[in-house]
């Protein structure tokens, strides 16, 4: 009997080894699919000017505006405001001189009054900048993954520009928009460019070459 037993549990330990090994290969081989797919979702990516007459689900705003504020942010400030544009006459003013038939606008914009630890001890007031454009280019990357299409229109630094989407939005002198992003369902598929370049890499100092 204290043999069955002892089998038993040696069975029990055996199993569960191959159990665990198991799981780890499988996590190990997801992981790598997902970061297949992302690499995948980058590189894929690409601005889309034309849309289907289809809205884009709130559902699927909230996941490009979740994915905007997990981008990097100098010591966590999160310098950023996001206005959702769903109205067709605010659409129309913001188009300008580049009319658009997108369902949907989000203007991404820095907020001036975020540039300082609370505590008034250490201040960015550049940084916004680069923390701004880092959340936009997270919402473009959110849009392509879930079958959608977006393209970044510039605003900022082009100060007219900015005063006229300020304007239109009734934005507060704290919040300067630094692009506007057109999104919805791609009416168009455009290649993807090939950008990379060896000529625009160095190594060790500038002008190194690969070892």
């Amino acid at each position: 009997m204290k043999n069955l037993v002892f089998a038993m549990a040696i069975a029990l330990l055996a199993l569960g080894a191959c159990t665990t090994q198991g799981t780890d290969e499988n996590k190990e081989a997801a992981t790598v699919d997902n970061g297949q797919a992302a690499i995948e979702n980058i590189m894929t990516r690409t601005s889309i000017r034309q849309y289907k007459d289809q809205p884009v689900e709130q559902e699927k705003i909230d996941i490009m505006l979740k994915a905007a504020m997990a981008a990097p942010t100098a010591v966590n400030l999160q310098p950023w405001h996001f206005i959702v544009i769903t109205d067709k006459q605010t659409i129309g003013l913001l188009a300008g001189k580049q009319p658009t038939n997108a369902p949907l606008l989000i203007a991404v914009c820095g907020d001036t009054d975020k540039t300082s630890m609370p505590d008034g001890k250490m201040k960015l007031p550049d940084f916004w900048v680069e923390d701004v454009s880092a959340a936009t280019e997270n919402l473009l990357l959110a849009a392509h993954a879930l079958g959608l299409g977006a393209v970044w229109t510039g605003v900022y630094p082009a100060m007219e520009r900015v005063a006229e989407v300020a304007n239109v939005l009734n934005c507060p002198n704290n919040i300067v928009p630094v692009a506007v992003v057109r999104v919805g369902y791609p009416d168009e598929t455009p290649e993807p460019k090939n950008k990379f370049k060896e000529e625009n890499i160095s190594y060790n100092k500038f002008g190194g070459k690969k070892e």
